[in-house]
């Protein structure tokens, strides 16, 4: 396949699937295997992460309204009732946490066992929020990310461990589900779960793409060794995944809450299965 066409299809799985609780590395390693790209190599591992990068530079623009108001309200909070600890922004920090098994079974595992954990979880919450604030027994008491606590918040950053451990779990799956369990709604674990993949995210993947290009760690690739055809593949990926995933996250916002996580949870379901039986049949040979 054409490198420029293989770079704008990387860019669209990236950038659908970053902050989708359908695990983006699943899907960029599915990708791989399908289309005979080898992700592992030098330049194409600097090149998932360039456009990983991409995926994650458009949630800044997304959400600078948010953003602006939370830093021009810190330490006290928009209605004065936050304190250093407990306004938006800290509670994002203590959240963040910063070689794990990439096989095509545990990424199809990861995706059938997380797609049932984010079913169930959804279910049990969905009629509260149908009920809406204040309804009498709701176990939801969190609607908005500003009302927040610090218990939430450590065990939201707990919770995505799991994500760096098990790749196709989904970091994006992994935070929501954990704030929908410790009382917050869908929208609210879902907001948090975008302003917590901010800090995780950027540096994590700027400090690895930073090894890459000066030449260090796994599989690196300085600067120097790349052509002009490879630059260009590398913005046309970068440029598409940041436009998909701004599209992506504003759908999302919207879609989750009038309709919640199901329709993902079966899709995880349905495509863990598929990956299951793929990988089966390529260890058989």
């Amino acid at each position: 396949m054409n490198e420029y066409l293989l770079s704008l299809l990387l860019g669209i799985i990236e950038g659908l699937t970053e902050f989708l609780p359908v695990s983006s590395t699943a899907h960029l390693r599915i990708a791989e295997s399908l289309l005979h790209v080898s992700l592992s190599d030098g330049y194409w591992k600097m090149y998932s992460i360039v456009i990983q990068l991409g995926a994650i530079l458009c949630l800044p623009v997304y959400f600078r309204e948010r953003i602006a108001k939370f830093l021009s309200t810190f330490p006290n909070g928009e209605r004065g009732d936050r304190n250093i600890l407990s306004h938006p922004l800290s509670l994002t920090l203590i959240a963040f946490v910063g070689k794990n098994l990439e096989s095509l079974h545990v990424m199809g595992a990861s995706l059938l066992i997380g797609g049932i954990v984010m079913w169930i979880v959804d279910a049990m919450k969905a009629p509260w929020e149908k009920a809406g604030p204040g309804a009498p027994g709701s176990p939801i008491h969190t609607w908005k990310m500003e009302d927040m606590s610090l218990g939430q918040s450590i065990w939201i950053g707990a919770c995505q461990i799991l994500s760096a451990v098990f790749p196709g779990t989904s970091r994006s799956m992994s935070t929501i589900a954990a704030g929908q369990l410790a009382g917050m709604s869908r929208a609210s674990a879902l907001e948090f779960s975008f302003f917590l993949s901010m800090p995780t995210m950027i540096v994590a993947t700027g400090y690895t793409l930073l090894k890459s290009l000066r030449g260090k760690g796994e599989n690196p690739i300085g600067v120097s060794q790349l052509t002009s055809d490879q630059w260009v593949v590398l913005a046309i990926g970068f440029v598409v995944s940041f436009i998909v995933a701004y599209a992506s996250v504003a759908w999302f916002m919207a879609w989750v809450r009038k309709r919640g996580f199901a329709p993902f949870a079966v899709y995880r379901i349905i495509v863990g299965i598929l990956v299951l039986v793929f990988a089966s049949r390529v260890a058989a040979g």
